[in-house]
């Protein structure tokens, strides 16, 4: 057996550089370390038409290696300091463990200034580009394989947050870095934002990355990476695979166009904030994706649609942890006597920098946006509602990632 298919089946609890590999070269002994000649051959030097992907600090290509095996290559930006971080990252962070739902890193290569990762190829790419893209995708997605997905996803991040030691804090949970292989099993990949989690610590202190729309507002405030804010991560994309539609679509029914009216700021939110509307008006159906067949059990998606809620309160300490998540989704914890408080949501990338400088008493927190919102009658705001806003109308900066200032 080839070393790149053979993966640890046990953790270690502390992570030192192998080695078999550069001193600055974190990473299990069980990842192969690929020579650059090896991956341009894979690729066709780097075509374009191999070209599977593009993020902030690199390419993806397909490829396919002397023994037959395609793999996906991903090659990070040599000349910024944060791709050669997130290269580190990815390495410290998966390359001793596995799981059913989680990518598998098979290796790297570190020849002169390349960093560059080497995956499993995933046939059906990513939930950003099949369920919610708005290229038209083959793909049926069914209730009983969102269902699945949903499980997933849940599954990979109890792993993550509980499985493994130290805990791993994914900072970047969204629907492009869910992908998806030939039977739809979803796999949670880039790690170039995650964090170890120390012993018996609570939260880690670090600089604020990840994506609006997806954002725990209490870190992108203070910077303070918990468990808890992957939940909250979790919560947005929950509420996106039963709806079918991103958190930042404003393509709103024409009954649910006031809302957009009346808070332009909140683009990055909409889903989240049209959710915990019907779900206060007891009419959480309208959510759950119209595109829907046969298969559709409401009562299901509608538990689903609460379990989302419930990860994306306003309080952390309210947020269920992710294995109390799973009891909920497969229906082994009743949710009907949990109390879901209203979410916290983060507008836009001038709302993040006002708050950020504020103290957190001074902080006008999103429950005091939304309640503003429940004074609504029919049949989703009324025209008496009071505009309240997180921050001055006009300053709102229209960006989906958001990063502190990177060296």
């Amino acid at each position: 057996m080839s070393c790149f298919s053979i993966f640890c089946k046990k953790r270690r609890t502390t992570r030192q550089p192998s080695s078999n590999h550069n001193e600055d070269v974190p990473g299990g002994p069980c990842i192969k370390r690929y020579t650059y000649r090896e991956l341009v051959r894979a690729t066709g030097n780097f075509s374009q038409s191999n070209k599977i992907g593009e993020g902030g600090f690199g390419s993806v290509y397909k490829g396919q290696l002397k023994n037959g095996t395609i793999i996906a290559v991903k090659v990070l930006s040599s000349e910024s300091r944060q791709g050669v971080r997130e290269f580190q990252n990815e390495l410290v962070a998966i390359s001793d463990i596995s799981h059913d739902n989680l990518v598998k890193l098979y290796g790297y290569c570190t020849e002169g200034d390349q960093r560059i990762l080497v995956y499993n190829h995933l046939e059906n790419n990513s939930l950003a580009q099949t369920l919610l893209g708005s290229n038209h995708s083959n793909i049926q997605f069914n209730w009983k394989t969102r269902v699945n997905i949903c499980l997933g996803i849940a599954h990979g991040l109890e792993y993550l947050h509980h499985g493994v030691n130290p805990h791993i804090v994914h900072r970047d949970i969204k629907a492009s870095n869910i992908l998806l292989d030939r039977d739809l099993t979803p796999k949670i990949s880039d790690f170039g934002l995650a964090k170890l989690l120390p012993p018996n610590a609570t939260h880690v202190s670090t600089r604020v990355a990840g994506t609006l729309g997806y954002l725990a507002p209490e870190y992108a405030i203070r910077g303070q990476v918990t468990r808890k804010s992957d939940v909250y991560s979790f919560g947005v994309l929950l509420l996106e695979i039963v709806s079918g539609r991103s958190n930042s679509d404003t393509r709103l029914a024409y009954e649910d166009q006031i809302l957009l009216e009346k808070f332009p700021e909140i683009t990055n939110g909409v889903l989240l904030l049209q959710t915990w509307i019907y779900y206060e008006q007891g009419d959480l159906e309208k959510i759950v994706d119209s595109s829907l067949g046969d298969d559709l059990d409401v009562a299901q998606a509608c538990r689903f649609l609460k379990i989302g809620l419930l990860c994306t309160q306003d309080v952390t300490r309210h947020r269920p942890d992710m294995s109390k998540v799973i009891a909920m989704l497969t229906g082994e914890k009743d949710i009907e006597s949990e109390k879901i408080s209203k979410p916290a949501i983060i507008s836009d990338f001038m709302d993040l920098k006002v708050r950020s400088m504020r103290k957190p008493q001074d902080i006008a927190t999103s429950s005091t946006f939304l309640s503003s919102l429940m004074a609504h009658s029919s049949p989703l705001l009324s025209n008496e509602t009071t505009q309240a806003s997180m921050i001055s109308t006009g300053q709102a900066s229209m960006v989906s990632t958001v990063t502190s200032e990177r060296e």
